[in-house]
């Protein structure tokens, strides 16, 4: 069955995006960061033959706009909702066959991980990548019964948002994977910068 990788991105308007991050290192640099690193995303991502990728934007109106960023594969809208309302909306509406959601703000995200969540999704009806907040940066599915509602009641971009949905799913339906770090604030920008020193 056809693979789908699907990675959700908000328009990268200045002002909109990385709000929080915005607030320690300024609205231009944030920008800058997300814009960048949403775009090398997609570069490494959406040519890989193993999936096919859908670029998800909020807000739809930015589908107008078309070439947000370069990449390979499907430019479709998130909807209205919350976060969990708008990822229970791609996993029941896109064509059949395992999908797999990531954001576009861990910049540790390689193909080897997205392989990985396919894979383990051979073994698991679900699989989630925990991240070191509390959250997760990717959540995937296998959808081949009738499809649960795993984000009600969910706290999102808190520290409960992975408790939650593991309580949702049951814990014995789930593979997780390795913990990865987004950038959210500047601590963890500076952490982020220092490891791209290194590289």
């Amino acid at each position: 069955m056809q693979r789908h990788l699907v990675i959700m991105a908000r328009a990268p308007r200045l002002g909109t995006v990385k709000r929080r991050l915005a607030r320690d290192i300024g609205t231009v640099a944030a920008w800058r960061f997300y814009r960048g690193e949403t775009a090398s995303l997609l570069r490494r991502l959406s040519v890989d033959p193993r999936w096919l990728t859908w670029l998800a934007v909020t807000p739809d109106a930015a589908l107008a706009g078309g070439g947000l960023w370069p990449f390979r594969g499907i430019l479709v809208g998130q909807g209205p909702g919350d976060l969990g309302q708008r990822m229970g909306r791609l996993f029941a509406a896109l064509p059949n066959g395992p999908l797999v959601i990531i954001g576009s703000d861990i910049p540790g995200i390689t193909p080897s991980h997205v392989a990985g969540a396919f894979s383990a999704l051979g073994r698991r009806e679900w699989v989630i990548g925990p991240a070191s907040d509390g959250g997760y940066w990717l959540v995937g599915a296998r959808r081949v019964r009738g499809f649960t509602k795993p984000f009600e009641g969910v706290r999102w971009s808190s520290r409960h948002t992975l408790q939650d949905t593991l309580r949702n799913l049951g814990s014995e339906r789930v593979e997780l994977l390795g913990t990865l770090a987004d950038v959210d604030d500047g601590e963890d920008y500076r952490h982020w910068r220092q490891a791209e020193r290194r590289r």
